[in-house]
């Protein structure tokens, strides 16, 4: 009998986050695929889980995935978890998903914490279509990127470290304009949580004077 692959979300802050499902697949599968062992391995304390885990990240994926699919195919089943949220959502899962789709495997991934989906919500900006870019280019396609962006008429919505957000902002003043609606969530779900509201320029006045610190969301109002 074939096994299966489950991709399951993790919070993203709050732990409150976590569903009952996802607690229990995580116990009842042979093995967890964890992005990083240490800090699951508090999650998993948290709840009782004491499945054993594997490390499986965006530097190992590669060399192990098809030993992986291959435990699978023999009857094996296993859960994917990242640090936090969606894995395959700007973290390690497509390369495993696809592989397991490949082979025959079953994938199964449980709805649950997402960091882009609230920020989307509080936004208010329009939300019936929209354009998930997750980070853009550090260097090499960055301009090509943006330039294209500065067309597009669906809000987006974007991944960003605190120590870049400003350079991003003052991207979106150059490319999509000084009073493009932007939207920036800060530590969604957790203690100092905040989302600033404002045009492009405005929001970039905020964080030049009070400098951001924790994980962050950004979304921007499509071209009109």
């Amino acid at each position: 009998m074939t096994g299966k692959l489950y991709l399951i979300p993790t919070p993203i802050g709050n732990l409150e986050d976590m569903t009952l499902r996802a607690i229990r697949v995580l116990k009842e599968v042979a093995i967890i695929l964890a992005e990083d062992t240490r800090t699951s391995g508090k999650l998993l304390h948290h709840f009782e889980i004491t499945t054993p885990m594997q490390s499986h990240h965006m530097h190992n994926e590669h060399k192990t995935v098809d030993a992986l699919v291959k435990r699978m195919k023999a009857g094996e089943t296993m859960a994917l978890i990242s640090d936090a949220g969606t894995p395959a959502i700007s973290d390690p899962g497509f390369l495993l998903t696809r592989t397991c789709l490949e082979n025959g495997v079953e994938v199964e991934c449980l709805p649950g914490a997402t960091a882009f989906v609230p920020a989307l919500v509080n936004s208010g900006l329009p939300n019936d279509k929209f354009v998930f870019e997750g980070f853009l280019p550090v260097k090499k396609g960055r301009k090509t990127r943006l330039q294209f962006l500065a067309e597009e008429t669906r809000t987006m919505v974007f991944y960003e470290s605190p120590h870049k957000l400003l350079k991003t902002l003052g991207n979106f003043v150059t490319y999509f304009g000084a009073d493009r609606a932007v939207s920036v969530s800060r530590e969604l779900t957790k203690l100092y949580e905040e989302t600033v509201r404002g045009t492009a320029e405005e929001v970039l006045q905020y964080y030049t004077d009070k400098p951001p610190k924790g994980e962050i969301v950004i979304v921007v109002g499509g071209k009109k």
